[in-house]
């Protein structure tokens, strides 16, 4: 019972932050927007800081990492493979575009912020036990605030209903069932995992601030970990493969950018794709972003 709790307040959020978000103050929706990017990072220090709490108690602290990689490898490259067997199968062709070193490094830089807010809230946590000072910082209300930011962001995407159609919803189609596949790869010479549980960990989509607390929350803090890792790593495959060859492949490189593809890759689509490909990313991490915690949550109970 406990556990539907949980889902119903992260869903709940959500829904809130969507369905009000038109009727809010405008000063507290731009507030909103001002925090919103800022947030995950919010988020991630205080997931490392609690992670920081529990590290010595994880049994196997450096096959986190290891394993994290492994999976977040085989689902990033099984959504890539699996929408451009879909989109192959129904006929179109490859796409050209080019790429500028300037954004590529912006991303990069991006990228690099995420590992810098992990490092100050493992070292916060360090610093403070080497004083003896106590400090809680909750990390599942921080996420339920995060979860109402992302509700707002959602209400006001420009989507647009001519985007509705059969085509480009093969997209984040073959980011789940791709992910599903990479896991099941993955299970056929790994046991240590449950197979509901790496399926489980196949459905964040890049999402880690969500992911990682959730599984947390609902099953054990080594899960939650690999979550959190599994996702994070999933965002920094996907703008590689989005530079390397999502302009050759730019459906396939959506895919494999999961729930980021409508925030934090939305503009690497952008130019290395075109923006002919806006709507196929802004559709595709629209659906995949509802999608995620939902998945995620019902799988970790079930």
């Amino acid at each position: 019972m406990q556990s539907f709790w949980l889902i119903f307040q992260l869903l709940f959020c959500l829904a809130i932050g969507f369905l009000f978000a038109k009727k809010l103050p405008k000063v507290v929706v731009k507030l909103s927007f001002t925090l919103l990017p800022y947030f995950s990072y919010v988020l991630l220090i205080g997931i490392a800081f609690e992670f920081s709490q529990i590290v010595d108690e994880l049994q196997h602290p450096y096959q986190i990492l290891s394993t994290s990689l492994t999976i977040a490898s085989l689902t990033s490259l099984g959504a890539f493979s699996c929408c451009y067997l879909l989109f192959k199968w129904i006929g179109y062709q490859k796409s050209t575009g080019r790429v500028s070193a300037e954004l590529v490094i912006k991303s990069l830089i991006n990228i690099s912020y995420a590992f810098i807010a992990l490092a100050v809230g493992y070292l916060l946590q360090l610093s403070l036990h080497h004083f003896d000072l106590q400090l809680h910082i909750s990390t599942w209300y921080l996420l339920l605030v995060f979860m109402f930011l992302i509700g707002l962001d959602l209400a006001y995407s420009p989507l647009d209903r001519s985007w509705l159609n059969w085509k480009i919803l093969l997209v984040p189609l073959g980011c789940v069932v791709g992910s599903v596949l990479g896991v099941l790869l993955y299970a056929t010479w790994q046991s240590d995992i449950k197979l509901q549980d790496l399926i489980m960990l196949s459905q964040g989509y890049g999402f880690y601030s969500m992911s990682g607390i959730v599984v947390t929350e609902l099953k054990n803090a080594e899960l939650g970990s690999i979550a959190l890792m599994n996702d994070l790593f999933r965002e920094i495959i996907a703008i590689l493969l989005m530079y390397c060859i999502g302009w050759r492949y730019p459906r396939a490189a959506i895919a494999a950018a999961g729930a980021t593809s409508m925030d934090a890759t939305l503009p690497m689509v952008k130019q290395a794709c075109g923006n002919d490909f806006i709507p196929h990313a802004m559709l595709s991490g629209f659906i995949l972003s509802l999608l995620a915690p939902v998945a995620v949550s019902v799988l970790a109970v079930i």
